[in-house]
């Protein structure tokens, strides 16, 4: 009897053991799920700077309103809104969301924080001529004008108007060889129609400028400077479509939805060429 009962002590340690390691286990797993519930998710830039969701969400209803109405000046002219620079604000930002959502504004508040403006996600002046003054600063620096032994001629067919006057056919060297390179990638991947990408203008010299202007007296300083990048040969001015060259915003607004802009836009830059933002068909050789 003496023999019975031990073997039930010892039975009943033994369960108390395993009842106790099955706690611990119980325990330990809890520990862990707690663990994985409470370590962040991992983030992109932009969510990383959410700090609520409807903060964006407000900050995207304001942008869709001054997109089209932002009152700005540029170049002594009243502008309104800045949908025409939808592509160049997307390619500054990195980000191929449509202008009006959350996650645009997202982008735009990474963009803010690192140009250090508030990152609230908004569009307004502020932000807007920063960008533009960064879109500015890469456009060609030493305007000095060409000489001869840096132009070419080049052939008729290169441009918008084929019948234009030998002399307004000239094109810096290595500028043009850059064209070339560029419209061949375009054409590959586009296959646009020919008058597409087509040069309407490049090198011009300081007399036939100076005639441009008196042609054009309201022009302002947005329109034709008076020392023009197109002193150099290195500035093309590059059919997109529209009036080629027309500033108006009903004109322009038709040429940055065309295909051969936005390819431009995200493409011209491998082969050397920066846009000035205010005019769709105007790229300029910087290397």
């Amino acid at each position: 009897m003496h023999l019975s009962l031990g073997r039930r002590f010892v039975g009943a340690l033994d369960d108390m053991k395993n009842v106790r390691i099955h706690i611990t286990i119980i325990v330990a797993a809890l520990a862990v799920v707690a663990a994985v519930m409470s370590f962040p998710a991992r983030s992109s830039p932009a969510q990383a700077l959410r700090p609520k969701a409807d903060a964006f969400a407000a900050a995207a209803a304001r942008n869709t309103t001054l997109r089209n109405e932002l009152n700005w000046t540029f170049g002594g002219k009243q502008q309104r809104g800045w949908y025409l620079y939808d592509s160049l604000i997307g390619k500054t930002l990195n980000t191929q969301h449509d202008t009006t959502t959350s996650d645009f504004a997202a982008a735009l508040a990474v963009w803010q924080k690192k140009t250090r403006l508030s990152a609230d996600g908004v569009l307004d002046e502020n932000s807007l001529m920063r960008m533009i003054s960064q879109w500015q600063s890469t456009r060609l620096k030493n305007r000095t004008p060409a000489t001869p032994d840096q132009l070419l001629t080049v052939p008729p067919a290169d441009f918008y108007d084929p019948g234009r006057a030998a002399e307004l056919r000239q094109v810096e060297r290595n500028t043009y060889a850059a064209y070339k390179e560029m419209i061949a990638a375009a054409d590959k991947d586009l296959k646009l129609s020919p008058k597409y990408l087509k040069i309407v203008s490049a090198f011009r010299s300081r007399e036939y400028q100076d005639q441009l202007r008196q042609r054009s007296p309201n022009s302002g300083s947005a329109g034709l400077a008076v020392n023009s990048p197109h002193f150099t040969g290195r500035a093309l001015d590059i059919y997109v479509g529209g009036d080629p060259v027309d500033t108006k915003d009903s004109n322009r607004a038709i040429q940055v939805n065309t295909p051969a802009y936005r390819w431009l836009v995200r493409n011209a830059e491998r082969f050397g060429f920066r846009p000035y933002f205010y005019e769709p068909w105007h790229w300029e050789y910087v290397r």
